[in-house]
């Protein structure tokens, strides 16, 4: 007849290893001492080996339980795992994610389609917009998760998901020593709007407005026109253009941040809060 390993059983034995103690590990259960010792002696009584050697000094492990701790290790592991992905995949249900929109293009695609195949019944919805737009949002409860650009937090912070260099980039180099510098901009509220003008302004480089969009590929292709200089993210920068080597003031960095709405952090939005973190921060 086939034997089957007891979960439970199993349990006891790795906290009992971990505790070095039957009454440690009892109290860690919430189970008596005389029930935890029961236990042991049914595993042992399955297994037909001696698991712990009991004596003055405490509890060790035999070579026998020494063996079988690793192993009884993965199994409760892959135990927990099975159970927590089955508990996923039951949660159903909205979730409204909002992004900027140059986030949006880059790592958006990847996180729609990872979160939608792994838990289908949430329905899952997406709005692209500025920072300032997006906080609101979040206050008014028009949305539950927000992925938001905003001044690094000294020392870091738990929201902070990873910071973003800026560069200034051109068509052509002599560009960058226009004056006034012409710019290619998103119009107002924009994280880097506001850290380019800040960055103009303290350097006393007069410029100008010479293409206004909202969008990054309106400002990209105005860039590859020769229209004017933008600020990008590094990791953005397209290879064809021309990036500043120290004419321009230094742009620094920004810090890109999930953000939960106040009372909107339900379980939906929870696994999808850790599958932007995952897919981000590769």
């Amino acid at each position: 007849m086939a034997r089957h390993l007891d979960l439970q059983l199993l349990r006891t034995f790795v906290t009992i290893a971990e505790a070095e103690s039957f009454t440690r590990a009892a109290a860690h259960l919430g189970l008596s001492q005389p029930a935890v010792s029961l236990q042991i002696r049914k595993l042992e009584s399955l297994l037909e080996r001696r698991l712990f050697d009991r004596g003055h000094g405490g509890v060790a492990l035999t070579v026998q339980g020494g063996d079988l701790l690793p192993q009884a290790r993965r199994l409760l592991a892959l135990n927990d795992e099975v159970l927590a992905g089955l508990r996923e995949t039951e949660v159903e249900g909205d979730v409204r994610l909002g992004a900027p929109e140059d986030l949006a293009t880059t790592h958006l695609p990847r996180i729609i389609g990872r979160f939608a195949q792994a838990h289908p019944r949430v329905r899952l919805s997406v709005v692209c917009d500025f920072t300032a737009n997006l906080m609101t949002a979040l206050a008014q409860g028009r949305l539950d998760v927000a992925l938001v650009k905003r001044e690094p937090a000294p020392g870091g912070s738990p929201e902070g998901v990873f910071t973003e260099r800026l560069v200034w980039v051109a068509r052509d180099a002599y560009q960058f020593t226009k004056r006034p510098l012409p710019l290619v901009i998103a119009p107002s509220p924009d994280a880097y709007r506001s850290r380019a003008l800040a960055a103009l302004q303290a350097g006393e480089v007069s410029f100008r407005d010479a293409f206004v969009s909202p969008s990054l590929a309106g400002q990209q292709a105005a860039v590859r026109a020769g229209l004017g200089v933008a600020a990008v993210p590094a990791t953005l920068a397209p290879a064809d253009l021309g990036i500043d080597t120290g004419v321009l003031p230094y742009l620094g960095e920004v810090e890109i941040a999930l953000l939960f709405a106040r009372g909107r952090q339900t379980g939906a939005a929870e696994l999808l809060a850790r599958d932007v973190r995952e897919v981000m921060s590769r």
